[in-house]
């Protein structure tokens, strides 16, 4: 017996695991950020403006997944966390915006009809989640995203201070708080399928865009 609690007591908690699958399977393992982060070449520019180009596509919307679960989330811990999440997204979004316009136009690239046929699957994927009737899915999302922003923020900053903008400080919610509200929202009840669904969908996506410029910078020969 005395085996079986301590068992009990090493599973993580529904936001632990949360948080490990970001940082298992979150963009910052993807090998092509890596490769954006530390380019230097001749074509490092093109490559990093391809980038941001294909991330406001996806996520420079308004309303965005994380303004759509907001919409339907009623009352209390998860409706308040969204709201400041929702805000300082938004300060991401227009970040996101301004370094697009100063990279300059998207790169010629080939396939650009199959380019824009994955974001647009990319996009219904992320609305689909976003409003989920499913109880966590919606926060799953939303809370990956939060997360796995940071080394896409990483990403924005190296554009931007080769373009010559200054970079905000980020204001995203830190992980102290995803673990406050999922904790809230599931008191560490086994019954976080959902929420692990909405946060694998959201990280396969990201993962996806980062295939997709890999994929985009080999066809160029860039890669």
């Amino acid at each position: 017996m005395a085996n079986n609690r301590s068992v009990e007591r090493a599973q993580p908690s529904v936001a632990e695991a949360q948080l490990a699958r970001v940082a298992g399977d979150g963009c910052a393992r993807h090998p092509y950020l890596t490769t954006l982060l530390e380019a230097s070449g001749p074509h490092a520019g093109r490559d990093l403006a391809d980038a941001v180009h294909l991330l406001c596509n996806l996520h420079g919307r308004y309303p965005g997944l994380i303004e759509l679960a907001l919409q339907l989330c009623p009352a209390g811990s998860t409706q308040e966390w969204l709201s400041r999440a929702s805000e300082a997204f938004e300060r991401e979004r227009l970040y996101l915006v301004r370094v697009t316009a100063a990279v300059g136009p998207l790169p010629s690239t080939p396939g650009a009809a199959e380019t824009e046929s994955s974001l647009s699957a990319a996009r219904h994927a992320l609305e689909t989640l976003a409003n989920s009737e499913r109880k966590g899915c919606a926060l799953g999302a939303a809370t990956a995203l939060v997360g796995d922003w940071w080394p896409i923020r990483r990403l924005l900053d190296r554009a931007a201070t080769r373009a010559g903008l200054e970079c905000p400080a980020p204001s995203l919610p830190d992980e102290a708080s995803v673990v406050s509200v999922i904790g809230a929202a599931f008191d560490d009840s086994p019954s976080d399928r959902a929420l692990a669904f909405g946060g694998e969908q959201l990280l396969l996506q990201h993962r996806g865009l980062f295939d997709l410029l890999e994929a985009r910078a080999s066809a160029r020969g860039d890669y």
